[in-house]
């Protein structure tokens, strides 16, 4: 009969020795482990190549002009965020800009930032703003669609957007 002792294997604590025999085993042989465990070593490093490369590029929209930052900058003077929001982030009394541009236009843009609602304030901004806050509004505009339509959730967990401009 075999005898129970301290094992040289490093995954367990005891193994079987056959009788007569110098070898141990823990349960399998040492090859099989040790394919199964580069196995599955080259299929992380597979995975993790393709998780983190694909899907990953950077977006192709245009940088901000010198007048979009100027807009970018009346649009936190004024605190706009605290009412209305960009891809739902920010205030909830106000509506979503973040493709007023495409969907309203210029005119209507212009129209309530300079009149003002019965919900949103008559700021009084000059003419300037007015023009820097719309080139900022349609900066924004081309930087993606919200709410998110036709999107595809992929097997490695990235999301893709398919009416997306980029």
């Amino acid at each position: 009969m075999g005898k129970l002792g301290p094992c040289s294997a490093p995954a367990t604590l005891y193994c079987y020795a056959e009788p007569g025999s110098s070898r141990t085993r823990a349960g399998g042989s040492v090859i099989n482990k040790q394919a199964i465990l580069g196995s599955l070593c080259v299929a992380f490093v597979l995975y993790s190549v393709n998780v983190y490369t694909r899907g990953t590029e950077a977006s192709r929209t245009a940088p901000m002009s010198d007048d979009a930052r100027h807009g970018q900058q009346v649009f936190q003077d004024y605190n706009c965020v605290a009412c209305h929001q960009f891809y739902g982030l920010g205030g909830y009394m106000g509506p979503d800009l973040t493709n007023v541009m495409s969907n309203r236009g210029e005119a209507y843009a212009r129209a309530f930032i300079t009149a003002g609602t019965a919900r949103m304030p008559m700021l009084g901004l000059a003419e300037k703003e007015i023009s820097s806050l719309i080139a900022y509004l349609e900066f924004v505009d081309q930087t993606g669609t919200y709410p998110a339509r036709n999107y595809q959730v992929r097997w490695y967990g990235t999301v893709s957007q398919e009416d997306d401009p980029r």
